[in-house]
């Protein structure tokens, strides 16, 4: 990628260190150790260093073999030119300079005579097969007195056995430790008896000459510790080590690991220093670009991109608001900044998503990321998230979440005081902040953030904002906007077989293009009225094309028709469920088509109705909407729940520092556009009052001398299960009460009863049973089953026949009744395990039924941990974890845990159980070319993400039994001291 000269590159060079002569005696260093272009004919050579002249003898080197597979890499062979052999080579040339052994002798007898520790410091140090031997000059050691020691190279340590690394390491920490102990003897005489017993490092030899019978006890010490054969210690030392349990080392890994570690150090610097220097890849390693062209093709960034993470604003982590079409790369710049973050300020990030499918392939796309650059990926959708996030010990976390998971998330962090380790906030879609419920939960997780922790950097992008000013100054955030997109778009409209072109220059504000000339058969004319086969073929095969349709029914019958007539982009009606479609959302879908690197050209296509066609061009020539907050409009799920978790979190707890928390919000900036009657002081008021009505809060008295009498408030239970469990505050005492009757004769011979307990409230609302079906799936309930519904209040008499057959509703809550017939629905499911079937059976939408049994398994984990905060209902938490599982993945035991794998499904998860792939580490440890032949319909990129997930997933476990088993073994902070021991006594 090119990032327009505005980064340094760093290259880490090893260099072979210089070594200095020993006298005459030098051996050259073998092929591996010269730089290319050194290698020297075979032979003895002279070179002159200073004013010395040294004499080098070649040896033939040996051959390099850099293979993890090997344990002794170049030193495998005991014989030859094997390292052994090198160094009894060694050891003989050593004993061949008598001249040396006497100067050094000559010193030690002047020394020893003189009555003073005066050490002639001897220095071997092995390299490989390259041998130095240093004698320092006597007048330059007369006032330093240490012991002689020998001191692998830096440059061994990469060309020995990975067994010999750990030898080494010891054995230099051994000579260290005996040469402290040296400095510290004054009395040579009184110290000679306790040194000349001791046993000396491995590769350490003191030479002390012995002179007289004064020094025997020395010289015979020293004399035995130089006979004793280096060659004996190494061969013990390799033999040993080969036996142990140590991981082999790649040189070319350590490099590369040496180079990562070096770069990620000048971006830390760079960040700290704010300066211009952005580092190899904008403050990241070199490393994180060969990814994004390995992993995702993207080998350049685009020139706004670049524009974006070189702002001023960026570089002082100043919060940032950025726009640009879809498909413009807004995506890349948010996860260059994660990055940043996670690697650079190690610190943890979230990145909150909209819907769970795309936390789910933002995980897949993410987790090879982590695999290589050392952090977590960790999924926060539906049911899956831990509160709080476990603590970890050195890796930092890359939380993906969405809008209500990152809600919980946030909360469980700033309970727990650990708010300020989360670094970076990132919010992909931040329009949808002005759109109801789940916009007033996206809207309280930031102002939250910003309240509590002023060195979290918020950054958030959308490709439809229009009133960026009030985002602005909600979130403090600057503002970064560009009209770039790699492909061009072109947009039509169809209305019956006229295709027209939007034109904002016409006067109507679209121009005639073409009639679309199609021959359609009479059944085909029938099944596809709106010529959908007709405007696919002209993309398909050679281009993709995206059809939008109203409803998931919709969207069902669309493709099984284009699939009988399709042997292998469009917008089937300006509707989105019965709601006409907004600019924002027009927008959203026409900017799928034309997708960079693919497509030269994206066309959209609206079809419409006659009678839609001047909304339609109303629609097309507006600006966008507005963004408004939610949080007051949203009641229950806003303000009231705003309210109760910053009491819980002990945020705000008076009535004054509630109102300033509430200034601050998005709805505060908007409050003179949205409040008309009410001030946002009585609203407030109004709010609190309703919380302690129902039980969630209680309210204390403050008094004040002088002053007026204040108020403060606390949280009940109920008020901190129902945050804690985010359960929407409409139904939390009607959850209460079904839980609590629910106790008094709990069916447990099926999962009828728990089921019903979790099937969610809102949805429940809005069923509409089918009653003959509901009679018949009523008839084939077991008598524990039926003791379930009788517990209800409903039995099988609440449904009759009239003699025409239709049935008669009887006088039952209908509430309970639609929340018992969703009940079938998904025992049906969990015993069937196949959506097709139940689908048919209940003649529902497979689309529904997915969406019922994603929203009950999140649900279930509210109400799991609703329980958890009242010991009264201790008996449903094992039962609720469970039931969990088992709605979450709604598959056979066994296929679990491979199902916990992000974009496994349950086809998928049965392909790898019967090829043999039956755990998590089975997965985790596949080739994924091995993967492409052995499993039908995957692709390259699905097996790597496949793999990488799994990985991922097994390191997050691992890492939480270490933290676990650390905690265990950490001494308590209440433990009691000893000087508390002392003052008792």
């Amino acid at each position: 990628m090119d990032e327009g000269g505005a980064r340094i590159r760093r290259r880490v060079r090893v260099r072979k260190r210089s070594r200095p002569s020993l006298g005459s005696v030098c051996a050259a260093p073998t092929a591996a150790e010269l730089e290319p272009g050194d290698e020297e004919e075979e032979g003895e050579k002279e070179t002159v260093v200073g004013s010395r002249r040294e004499k080098t003898v070649e040896v033939e080197p040996a051959q390099n073999n850099d293979s993890e597979e090997d344990l002794f890499g170049d030193y495998d062979s005991f014989a030859g030119n094997s390292f052994l052999a090198q160094v009894d080579d060694l050891e003989q040339q050593y004993m061949q300079v008598p001249q040396l052994r006497k100067h050094a002798s000559d010193l030690t007898i002047e020394d020893l005579c003189s009555g003073s520790i005066k050490h002639n410091k001897l220095s071997i140090t092995t390299v490989g097969n390259f041998t130095e031997s240093k004698v320092d000059e006597h007048t330059k050691n007369q006032s330093r007195h240490k012991d002689v020691f020998i001191e692998p190279e830096p440059d061994l340590l990469y060309d020995v056995p990975s067994s010999q690394v750990l030898y080494f390491e010891n054995l230099q920490k051994s000579s260290n430790d005996l040469g402290d102990q040296s400095t510290k003897e004054k009395d040579w005489n009184s110290s000679s008896h306790k040194t000349g017993n001791e046993e000396l490092p491995q590769n350490s030899t003191e030479h002390h000459q012995q002179i007289d019978d004064p020094c025997s006890k020395v010289g015979t010490s020293s004399e035995e510790n130089r006979r004793k054969s280096l060659k004996e210690h190494l061969k013990s030392a390799m033999t040993g080590n080969a036996k142990a349990q140590t991981p082999v080392f790649s040189r070319t890994k350590q490099l590369k690991e040496t180079l990562l570690s070096e770069e990620i150090n000048v971006a830390k610097k760079a960040i700290e220093s704010s300066s211009d220097d952005l580092g190899p890849f904008y403050s990241l390693p070199s490393k994180v670009r060969d990814l994004y062209v390995q992993f995702k093709g993207i080998e350049k960034l685009y020139e706004w991109q670049h524009t974006c993470l070189t702002l001023n604003s960026v570089q002082e982590r100043k919060n940032l608001i950025y726009s640009l079409p879809t498909s413009g790369g807004k995506t890349l710049v948010a996860e260059i900044l994660m990055l940043q973050e996670l690697l650079c300020r190690r610190r943890d990030v979230l990145m909150i998503l909209p819907y769970v499918a795309i936390v789910q392939e933002k995980i897949s796309a993410l987790s090879s990321f982590g695999i290589e650059l050392g952090f977590f990926v960790e999924e926060y959708a539906g049911s899956k998230g831990k509160f709080p996030p476990i603590k970890r010990r050195e890796k930092k976390s890359l939380y993906i979440a969405t809008i209500e998971k990152g809600n919980s998330l946030v909360n469980s962090l700033i309970e727990t005081g650990r708010i300020s380790s989360l670094g970076l906030v990132v919010v992909d879609e931040l329009h949808m902040i002005g759109e109801g419920s789940r916009g007033a939960i996206l809207e309280m997780t930031l102002a939250k953030v910003l309240y509590t922790s002023k060195t979290t950097q918020i950054i958030g992008m959308s490709a439809t904002l229009n009133n960026v000013e009030d985002l602005q100054k909600f979130l403090q955030a600057e503002y970064y906007t560009s009209q770039f997109r790699p492909v061009e778009l072109k947009e039509y409209l169809k209305i019956n077989d006229a295709i027209y072109e939007v034109d904002s220059k016409a006067e109507n504000g679209m121009t005639f293009s073409r009639l679309l000339n199609c021959q359609y058969s009479n059944t085909l004319k029938k099944m596809d009225p709106d010529h959908l086969v007709a405007l696919a073929t002209e993309v398909i095969p050679n281009y993709s094309c995206l059809v939008f349709c109203p409803t998931k029914k919709n969207c069902e019958n669309v493709a099984e028709m284009i699939c009988r007539f399709l042997s292998k982009v469009i917008l089937r009606a300006p509707y989105v469920a019965k709601e006409f479609l907004k600019r924002n959302q027009y927008k959203q879908m026409i900017g799928r088509a034309g997708r960079a690197g693919i497509d030269s050209i994206g066309e959209s296509i609206l079809i419409l109705q006659e009678k839609d066609k001047q909304q339609v061009l109303e629609l097309i020539s507006r600006p966008l909407e507005n963004c408004y907050s939610h949080l007051v409009q949203e009641f229950t799920k806003g303000i009231q729940t705003l309210f109760l978790s910053l009491i819980g979190l002990k945020i705000a707890t008076n009535l004054d520092d509630i109102y300033h928390f509430m200034c601050g919000t998005f709805f505060g900036v908007q409050q003179k556009i949205l409040l008309q009657e009410k001030s946002l002081w009585d609203i407030t008021i109004e709010s609190l009052r309703y919380l302690t009505e129902k039980g969630l809060l209680q309210k204390d008295t403050i008094d004040k001398p002088k002053e007026e009498i204040q108020y403060s408030f606390h949280i009940t239970k109920l008020g901190r299960a129902s945050f804690k469990g985010t359960i929407d505050l409409a139904y939390c005492d009607i959850l209460y009460r079904d839980l609590k009757k629910g106790l008094e004769g709990l069916v447990l011979e099926s999962l009828l009863h728990l089921i019903y307990l979790t099937t969610p409230y809102d949805m429940a609302s809005h069923c509409d049973p089918d009653w003959m079906i509901y009679f018949r799936q009523f008839s084939q309930l077991s008598p524990a089953e039926q003791n379930v519904a009788a517990l209800l209040g409903v039995s099988e008499n609440f449904i009759g026949k009239k003699a025409s057959g239709q049935p008669i509703k009887k006088k039952v809550d209908k509430d309970i009744v639609n929340r018992l017939y969703l009940s079938f629905v998904l025992y049906t499911l969990l015993k069937e395990a196949n959506i097709w079937s139940v689908s048919e059976k209940f003649n529902m939408p497979r689309g529904y039924i997915q969406s019922l049994l994603t929203g009950a398994a999140s649900f279930s984990s509210c109400v799991l941990h609703f329980c958890e905060e009242l010991e009264e209902f201790w008996v449903y938490r094992a039962l609720l974890v469970e039931l969990t599982k088992k709605l979450t993945y709604c598959v056979k035991a066994e296929l679990i845990p491979l199902m916990e794998v992000t974009g496994v499904l349950e086809g998928r998860a049965k392909q790898l159980y019967n090829a043999g792939y039956k755990s998590l580490t089975h997965l985790a440890n596949a080739n994924p070319e091995v993967l492409i032949r052995t499993i039908d319909h995957l692709s390259r990129s699905q097996a790597k993400q496949m793999v990488s997930s799994a990985k991922m997933l097994l390191h997050e476990k691992a890492e939480a039994l270490q933290e676990e088993v650390e905690e265990l073994l950490r001494l308590p902070s209440d433990f009691p001291s000893i000087a508390a021991s002392s003052e008792k006594a």
